[in-house]
C-alpha cells in the first residue's frame, strides 16, 4: 500500500473489522461502551490497560471475551502477597539424562502469553510486581541472565480494587507509566443491569466470535501508526502535557496549584496513538481536538498526583485534567 487511496481503503476496512470485534465483545460484556473502547485503544495502540473497579464489575469477562475476540492466547494470574517473581516468569530447573548429565531447562511461566490478566495486581509485593515492567516495555524476560523474547503482540491488563487497600502495594510511577490507559470500570445503568441480569441468569450463556487473529492485530497496529495527525493536533497534546507540569512555565493555574508531579514524554506518546485509535473506532480517518478532550483522563489520570493540599481541600485529580485540556483544546481551535 504506497498511494493515500490504499492507506484510506485499508483504515476503512479496519474500522469495520474493529466494528465486528465491538459488537462480539458486547455479546458477553454488556453495555459500558467506553470501557470496551479504552480496551480495544489499548489492544490498536499495542499498549496495556490498568482496569480500575469494584469486584463484580465484569472486568475478568471482559479480559476473557477479548482474548476471544481478538485471537490472543491469554492467561490469568491471581496476585495475592505471597507471589513470588518465578510464579510470573518461570524458573530453571535441573534435568539429570539418562546418561547421568545434568543441565538446567528453563520452564516458560504464565507471562509467556499474548494477552495476560494481572488480576489485583496491588496485591503482590513490590518486587513481584517488578517482574512485569521489563517485560511491559521490551516484550522480553531476563531469568538466570538469559534472554527469552515473548510472543507478539503482549499486552496486559491488570485489574485493581479502588476501596480495599488493606494489605495492598500500591503501584509504583514508573510501573503506572507503563499502562497506556487507565480503564475505569463503573456500575451499569439501570438498563444496561437488566439487560445483564436477562443475559447472564438463563440456561445458556452468550458466547462470542474470534474476530481477529494475532497477526491481523500486529497488522492493525502497523496501519495506527501510518494515520496522519494534523498540526494542529500534535500542538494540542503538546500544551495539553506541558500544562499539566506544574513547574513548567506553560503550566496551566489548576496544576500549578494542584498537582504535586505531572506527566512525562510517555504521556504525549500515549496520547498521538490513542487519538488515532478513538478516531478509527468512531470510523475516521484522522484524530480530531475531541478526541484528544476524551482520551485525556485515561491517558493522564494514572501518570498524575495531586499535592497534599489540594487533597485536604477535597479536590478531583479528574475534573483538573479536564479544565486542562479544555483549555488546550480551545487555544488550538480558535488558532
Amino acid at each position: 500500500m504506497s498511494t493515500e487511496t490504499d492507506l484510506i481503503a485499508a483504515i476503512e476496512a479496519l474500522g469495520d473489522k474493529l466494528a465486528q470485534a465491538r459488537a462480539s465483545i458486547n455479546r458477553r460484556f454488556i453495555g459500558q461502551k467506553n470501557v470496551v473502547d479504552l480496551t480495544l485503544i489499548a489492544m490498536l495502540c499495542g499498549g496495556h490497560g490498568l482496569l480500575i473497579g469494584l469486584p463484580g464489575l465484569g472486568k475478568t469477562r471482559l479480559v476473557d471475551t477479548v482474548s476471544t475476540v481478538m485471537g490472543l492466547k491469554g492467561n490469568r494470574i491471581q496476585f495475592t502477597p505471597d507471589l513470588m517473581p518465578a510464579d510470573i516468569l518461570g524458573s530453571e530447573v535441573l534435568d539429570i539424562a539418562d546418561d547421568g548429565k545434568r543441565a538446567f531447562r528453563f520452564i516458560n511461566g504464565p507471562i509467556f502469553c499474548q494477552l495476560l490478566m494481572a488480576d489485583e495486581i496491588n496485591r503482590a509485593s513490590p518486587r513481584t510486581q517488578a517482574a512485569l515492567l521489563q517485560a511491559m516495555q521490551e516484550g522480553e524476560v531476563t531469568v538466570a541472565g538469559a534472554h527469552h523474547r515473548l510472543e507478539r503482540p503482549f499486552h496486559v491488563l491488570a485489574t485493581q480494587n479502588p476501596i480495599e487497600q488493606e494489605g495492598t502495594y500500591p503501584l509504583p510511577e514508573a510501573q503506572l507509566d507503563r499502562f497506556l490507559v487507565q480503564i475505569d470500570v463503573v456500575y451499569p445503568d439501570r438498563d444496561t443491569e437488566r439487560d445483564i441480569l436477562m443475559a447472564t441468569t438463563g440456561l445458556e450463556d452468550s458466547a462470542s466470535h474470534q474476530v481477529f487473529t494475532a497477526a491481523e492485530l500486529l497488522e492493525a497496529q502497523a496501519l495506527l501508526r501510518r494515520m496522519p495527525v494534523g498540526a494542529g493536533v500534535v500542538d494540542a497534546i503538546l500544551d495539553l502535557v506541558r500544562a499539566c507540569r506544574p513547574d513548567e512555565p506553560e503550566a496551566h493555574e489548576a496544576a500549578r496549584d494542584a498537582v504535586s508531579w505531572g506527566p512525562g514524554p510517555r504521556a504525549a506518546q500515549a496520547l498521538m496513538l490513542t487519538v488515532r485509535a478513538r478516531a478509527l473506532l468512531d470510523g475516521r480517518l484522522a484524530p480530531s481536538l475531541e478526541d484528544i478532550a476524551a482520551m485525556a483522563r485515561p491517558v493522564l489520570s494514572h501518570r498524575m498526583a495531586l499535592g497534599f493540599a489540594a487533597r485536604a481541600r477535597g479536590e478531583n485529580l479528574g475534573a483538573i485534567i479536564d479544565r486542562v485540556a479544555a483549555t488546550a483544546t480551545r487555544m488550538e481551535d480558535a488558532a
